[in-house]
């Protein structure tokens, strides 16, 4: 088998296996921890030994917070608009109902409207709803809080503002959420005041929530989208198939959130603690997270405070470092993730100057062939050399075409009279492999490239190249259907590539080889434009670079 049908099939099996354990081999690796049959539905319940966050309350209930409880009402909507979201809070559990970003929109249409991370959920499936394990505060599942806000608008430019829920029990338990929002970033502060003046202790966890619909979401093949939490200090992705399996999860949690390919949803308590974690699907398709707060009980007349950051946004390196608490490392590239991170980085320090993250790709991929030109030399000075000595070796397999076993022999002996190295020009390329996937998993995962233009008809740097639009299916492609002239381009950038290089002298392998580029073409049409864009960069100067050995060399 030739060099150059090695060197291609090399390739084509990195694909493969790459895909393979994407798609079929990743598993779920079971965290070490089981929950202890004790633990089943939350931390063990503490004593009733003072804390700091509980201090005691010495009034009295007034005459109004115990009583029979009257019809609930139907809670009103306050909008809170920030230069970055606009959110819906709903009275009916002092809740989040909506909560769409200013800054990104559904699609790369000027008309898109706002990107939407929470959809609107059916009474009672609404996010950043409370509770307490076994319903120790009675009605709290169905309360309607009251606002403390006079308008049904808070608008956020200028400086921090507050919204303020809080409900009563007919024992006189009051819960109080604080949201706080800040005119400058994603982030949301959320304290809840659990004030118990009723004579029984609060002795059960409580519990903040997470719920995303599944109807409609985002999925993709090969990011992963879903349940995420960070346990004991590393990131774990849970699948949702997985969940009928294992629902509970413990161990130091520093964050729990929803994730797909751009954005996530996550509530980070105050501090990384020994916690537990449930998840469940509603009938209606409603994705539940439900975060344990491991707190101790709440004793008669006192008051336990309880502290969460809540961020709703992008899933920018940059913008989740800022967060804290390692939310960062929800961005994960798995294997590739010490190659891909820099390229990350180098991407976005390229776009401070240069406003294209198309041109960006192409910056990155010269400086990534600059990086690699040693090795690029070896492989194109042995592919020159294999080059001339292709008379030769068709002599040889013409003259022992009966006898591989001689013929293979005479092969090595002519390689070792010219000290060629048969290998020599699939090794270095070979090397390059994991920087082509880890530019691959950068690329499919960027926020940046998410509907950022490029030239002319590429619109979005994260979507498939198309030109025109077509209201009918073409097979292989994916929606929207159009002509992928890019990927035909890169397509035909391989086949004049591989008439550069020295053809194999079996008539079977030429022909295999002549079907590479329509094979890759084919691999590449689904694939987003940056990545099909790096690929074409890489190419042309890789054609540039072997003419010039070659040349050199002749």
């Amino acid at each position: 088998m030739s060099m150059e049908l090695r060197m291609l099939l090399a390739i084509v099996l990195s694909f493969g296996v790459f895909f393979l354990y994407q798609v079929v081999f990743e598993k779920e690796a079971p965290l070490e921890k089981k929950v202890p049959p004790e633990k089943a539905e939350g931390v063990k319940k503490q004593t009733f030994a003072m804390d700091e966050d509980v201090r005691p309350l010495y009034e009295q209930p007034s005459q109004g917070e115990i009583g029979i409880p009257g019809p609930l009402r139907k809670g009103r909507t306050i909008t809170v608009s920030t230069p970055f979201y606009v959110a819906e809070f709903t009275e009916n559990g002092g809740a989040l109902k909506t909560f769409k970003l200013k800054n990104y929109k559904e699609s790369s249409r000027t008309d898109a409207p706002m990107k939407e991370l929470i959809r609107l959920l059916d009474e009672p499936e609404y996010t950043l709803g409370v509770s307490f394990l076994g319903g120790s505060v009675n009605g709290l599942k169905e309360a309607v809080f009251d606002a403390v806000a006079g308008s049904d608008f808070v608008g956020v430019t200028e400086r921090s503002k507050r919204l303020i829920f809080t409900w009563t029990s007919s024992e006189g338990v009051t819960i109080l959420k604080t949201y706080t929002f800040s005119p400058d970033t994603y982030e949301i502060s959320l304290e809840i005041k659990v004030r118990n003046l009723s004579p029984e202790a609060i002795d059960n966890n409580l519990t903040i929530s997470l719920k995303n619909s599944l109807k409609g979401a985002e999925e993709s093949r090969y990011v992963f989208c879903g349940p995420a939490a960070l346990i004991d200090g590393e990131l774990k992705e849970i699948k949702i198939k997985k969940i009928a399996s294992q629902d509970k999860y413990l161990g130091r949690i520093a964050w729990m959130a929803y994730e797909d390919q751009y954005f996530v949803s996550a509530i980070i308590p105050q501090e990384a603690r020994e916690a537990s974690l449930g998840l469940g699907i509603t009938p209606t398709e409603v994705l539940e997270t439900v975060y344990i707060d491991p707190s101790g009980p709440v004793p008669p007349r006192t008051e336990r405070t309880y502290q969460y950051t809540v961020y709703f946004g992008p899933k920018s390196l940059e913008t989740l470092g800022s967060v804290g608490a390692d939310l960062a490392k929800v961005v994960d590239f798995g294997f590739f993730d010490i190659i891909a991170k820099p390229l990350l980085h180098a991407m976005n320090f390229m776009h401070r100057y240069i406003p294209n993250y198309g041109i960006a790709i192409i910056i990155i991929t010269i400086f990534v062939k600059i990086l690699f030109w040693p090795l690029s030399n070896k492989s194109y000075k042995s592919m020159s050399q294999m080059k001339k000595l292709q008379p030769k070796m068709a002599e040889l397999r013409a003259k022992y075409k009966n006898d591989k076993k001689k013929m293979n022999q005479e092969l090595m002996n002519l390689y070792k009279l010219y000290k060629i190295n048969p290998l020599g020009g699939c090794l270095p390329m070979v090397l390059q492999i994991p920087v082509f996937f880890a530019f691959y998993k950068m690329l499919y995962q960027a926020i940046e490239l998410r509907h950022a233009p490029f030239l002319w008809w590429i619109d979005d740097l994260s979507a498939p190249d198309r030109l025109f639009s077509f209201n009918f299916e073409i097979p292989l492609m994916a929606a929207p259907y159009g002509i992928p002239v890019l990927t035909i381009i890169m397509g035909a950038s391989m086949f004049f590539q591989m008439k550069m290089s020295p053809p194999p002298g079996d008539p079977t392998q030429a022909k295999m080889m002549m079907l590479m580029p329509i094979f890759f073409t084919f691999i590449f049409i689904n694939f987003p434009s940056g990545l099909v864009l790096y690929w074409l960069a890489n190419n042309i100067l890789s054609m540039v670079q072997q003419h010039y050995i070659t040349k050199k060399t002749a």
